[in-house]
């Protein structure tokens, strides 16, 4: 047979086979059991994880086997479920190569039990912005939207997740609601391991979760209402926690979050990638945002401060309350600082303890609860200079974490149109042992 003839029977031979395929996907691309709420097995009866979800209808089930996926998932179909039958063994790897390791863009989606890494952008993007599902980042390397009108995801769960060694954040829910981000671990994050943004009000729950050698563990931009943060580890990155408002972002300004019961601890690892605007040695910055609890963290080990509240351009804090905490070996427990125009009001701090405040005597002038316009005070301290860091693809691989519960005989997983909140009041002071069996660097 004459080479040149070649592509010719190469397509007479794609033909018959779609032909053989019927009215579905092409044969190659594997084949749907019969049924509703049916298991699509990877590779069993899909080559890959993007077939099986082409293939998958609301209620159904995309198991995945141990192996590492050279691809980019996207679920544009509601209500499926993703989950590996292994977690540290079911790898979407992007080889830095691609912008995202799984992008779910429809509601009611649940990503569980696998690992994702070495991607451009982030591990796992969970999104009702279509400009963000398509992988358009902004200048701050969230998502600067323009002229899009504002659209919600709403309900999904990411659980049992490692996203290690991308470029921008490891988990990112951006412009969705009603969702929970839990029982996963998030490192080498360039700019932050978890993170929430444009959502008002959130409707989502951030619990028991470890967050380490990351620029930031977590961050919250433009974020609140509903919104709880509440016993995970954010120890050893640069900044362990921040919430914040930010103008490349809509949604202006930040406004009610709630972080209780969470270990703040030795955030100033230098084995981390650097993060832009230099942020080293902080437990929490709280950054132009507003009407924050911040209750019973036990924040320690920070070398520059534990808590920093400030301003962010013409956005002032106010109204946050910093409750119950238990602060230790910080370089400042807790400081305030307005160096621009904007000038915080009605923040307070209340502690059975003794803190080192700057400006001194905010337990005792700033004490909760503080008058909606009382002038918050301001003091400086000498702004520490981070040492240089390292590329996200070069962070400590991460420990083998816990399997999502009975991962191969659980049935597709069915979110709730909301998710039952916390109790806030049962979030007390964690250990400083708090998930030390999932973490890499130590805390004493």
């Amino acid at each position: 047979m004459r080479r040149r003839d070649l592509p010719v029977v190469v397509a007479i031979l794609g033909l018959f086979t779609t032909a053989l395929g019927g009215c579905g996907a092409p044969a190659e691309q594997g084949h749907r059991p019969d049924g509703a709420h049916v298991t699509i097995r990877v590779p069993a009866d899909a080559p890959t994880i993007s077939a099986a979800i082409s293939l998958a209808q609301s209620g159904d089930l995309v198991l995945v086997a141990p192996g590492e996926y050279h691809e980019s998932v996207k679920i544009t179909t509601a209500r499926v479920t993703l989950r590996g039958e292994v977690r540290e063994k079911v790898v979407i790897d992007g080889r830095l190569r691609q912008d995202n390791g799984v992008v779910v863009a429809a509601s009611g989606v649940a990503v569980e039990n696998l690992t994702v890494r070495n991607n451009l952008q982030n591990g796992v993007l969970v999104t009702g912005s279509a400009k963000a599902a398509t992988g358009l980042p902004g200048r701050g390397g969230g998502y600067d939207t323009g002229d899009e009108p504002i659209r919600f995801l709403n309900s999904f769960l990411v659980s049992h997740v490692t996203a290690t060694r991308n470029g921008l954040y490891g988990i990112y829910a951006f412009s969705a609601q009603n969702g929970v981000i839990e029982h996963s671990y998030a490192s080498g994050g360039a700019d932050s391991g978890i993170y929430v943004g444009q959502c008002k009000p959130c409707g989502i729950v951030v619990r028991d979760n470890v967050a380490e050698l990351n620029a930031v563990g977590y961050e919250g931009t433009n974020a609140g209402g509903d919104l709880y943060v509440v016993g995970n580890r954010f120890s050893g990155n640069r900044v362990g926690l921040t919430t914040n408002s930010d103008h490349q972002e809509k949604l202006l300004p930040q406004h009610g979050a709630v972080i209780a019961g969470n270990l703040v601890a030795a955030n100033q690892q230098q084995a981390t990638p650097e993060q832009a605007d230099g942020g080293w040695g902080i437990g929490v910055g709280i950054d132009g945002g507003s009407g924050n609890e911040v209750l019973r963290n036990r924040i320690t080990g920070n070398v520059h401060a534990g808590v920093v509240l400030t301003a962010t351009q013409d956005i002032p804090p106010q109204g946050n309350r910093i409750v119950d905490g238990a602060f230790a070996a910080n370089g400042i427990d807790v400081g305030w600082t307005f160096p621009g125009v904007a000038k915080g009001s009605g923040n307070c701090v209340q502690d059975a303890g003794t803190l080192r405040t700057m400006p001194d005597g905010l337990t005792a002038g700033a004490r909760c609860p503080a008058a909606a316009g009382a002038a918050s005070p301001s003091g400086t301290w000498p702004r520490p200079k981070p040492p240089p860091g390292i590329p996200f693809t070069e962070v400590a691989v991460p420990p083998v974490q816990p399997q999502f519960p009975d991962a191969l005989t659980a049935g597709p997983t069915v979110l709730p149109a909301a998710p039952v909140f916390p109790d806030v009041a049962a979030a007390g002071v964690p250990p400083v042992s708090l998930f030390s069996d999932r973490a890499a660097i130590p805390v004493s």
